[in-house]
């Protein structure tokens, strides 16, 4: 059922035990409206019992470290799930053993599970979405140094610093309502922007073999044979993926990096044509102009790439 802010709220009341879950290989922004939610709520409810749950989140562990919470917790529990568009991709699969299911989420609503959800697909960043709904709360809810400072790094992160075309002037009213906080957020820019001597050796092979089509599309495989050799975990690789887009020649483009087992996760990007339609075609999903897949094996990473090119070329074709 969709919700309106002021019944997630009524909830978020009614409930001692609140479980967050939030997707798996974590960006910022899933952290920080996982993070960001979790803390206001500590804040403004000291008796409820708050967790946050989720695997491993590398690099990102200064801004939301995962707890451990046993099974026994979700019973009688309110679980939240935020900036997680499908429940395949739910890190950490008890999130639906609990009493009652809220789905929070800026992506396209094509699993509208939980027994509410709130989608808002116009909001730059889900830790948008939060900020807006701690702000309607009619004061149930409130924020606080450390809220902001993750709240703050989600919307940084999945705007590209505010590159990135879902950028509003709402964004620009939440981000400075957060920095007003007493955080240090140029430290936390800082430290978001920030990459190993590793993943420097990374992006320098990215420019240096990025395929490119000529009409705008372009595409680099990333073996695991590469990742050893410049140690770089799989993880890490999530710094590159902006990458390409820096270059004024690519309009579109994927990563395709091989995982242990062969398989392949896939990262799209866009200035412009639609691409996550192709992602939900790859077992996948996500923004229009920002998406991630798998390819079982070349054969489909050729197929993908292949679907790029064309979309590339659908595009070209409509603005001449």
């Amino acid at each position: 059922m969709e919700a309106t802010f002021k019944q997630i709220v009524a909830k978020i009341e009614a409930y001692d035990k609140i479980i967050i879950h939030r997707h798996q290989n974590p960006d910022p922004d899933a952290l920080g409206s996982q993070g960001g939610l979790g803390e206001a709520i500590k804040h403004s409810f000291p008796n409820k019992q708050v967790r946050l749950v989720g695997g491993d989140v590398g690099d990102l562990d200064w801004l939301t470290p995962p707890e451990e919470v046993p099974d026994d917790f979700y019973q009688g529990a309110l679980v939240i799930v935020t900036d997680t568009a499908d429940t395949p991709r739910v890190s950490d699969a008890r999130f639906d053993q609990g009493d009652f299911l809220i789905k929070i989420d800026h992506h396209p609503n094509d699993d509208a599970y939980g027994d509410y959800y709130y989608v808002d697909t116009a909001a730059s960043s889900c830790s948008e979405i939060i900020v807006d709904l701690i702000n309607h709360s009619a004061n149930e809810l409130s924020l606080d140094a450390e809220a902001a400072r993750v709240l703050y790094a989600g919307i940084i992160g999945d705007t590209g610093r505010f590159l990135y075309p879902a950028t509003s002037t709402h964004t620009f009213e939440v981000a400075a309502q957060l920095v007003s906080y007493d955080f240090d957020h140029s430290n936390v820019s800082q430290t978001l922007n920030e990459i190993s001597l590793n993943q420097a050796r990374l992006q320098a092979v990215v420019f240096a073999r990025l395929d490119f089509d000529g009409h705008g599309a372009a595409h680099l495989v990333i073996s695991q044979e590469l990742l050893q050799q410049l140690k770089v975990r799989d993880d890490q690789v999530n710094s590159v993926v902006s990458t390409p887009g820096r270059l004024r020649e690519v309009l579109l483009w994927s990563l395709y990096v091989e995982k242990p087992d062969g398989t392949y996760r896939v990262h799209f990007r866009s200035k412009g044509p639609v691409i996550n339609e192709i992602a939900k075609a790859h077992h996948g999903g996500g923004h229009p102009l920002a998406s991630g897949a798998s390819a079982t094996d070349l054969t489909e990473v050729k197929q993908i790439i292949a679907e790029m090119i064309a979309a590339g070329q659908a595009f070209e074709d409509g603005q001449a």
